[in-house]
């Protein structure tokens, strides 16, 4: 399957991005790549590999907690467009 240029211009419009003509190019070849890829592990025979949950068997490294200093709270509003006391105010998601 090959990406077309209208289907970049879609993915684009989708993802709320403008692009140049020539980066409407590089990311149809990008993709195109990428799905070339993608059919060339889809070629692949796995009839006699066991299905996997985690292709690494070591468990997940935690570090102990610990408190440290943080910035002082006066610093981090100054740099909040709009908050109220100690907390940032951030426009509705949902109306």
């Amino acid at each position: 399957m090959k990406i077309q240029q209208v289907e970049v211009l879609h993915i684009a419009r989708l993802s709320r991005l403008s692009l140049s003509e020539a980066e409407v190019e590089q990311y149809g070849e990008d993709l195109n790549s990428i799905l070339g890829y993608m059919d060339a592990l889809n070629a692949l025979n796995t009839d006699d590999i066991p299905p996997t949950s985690h292709a690494v068997t070591n468990g997940t490294v935690m570090r102990d907690d610990a408190v440290l200093p943080s910035l002082p709270l006066e610093l981090v509003m100054a740099n909040a467009p709009d908050h109220d006391m100690d907390h940032f105010r951030v426009p509705p998601v949902i109306e």
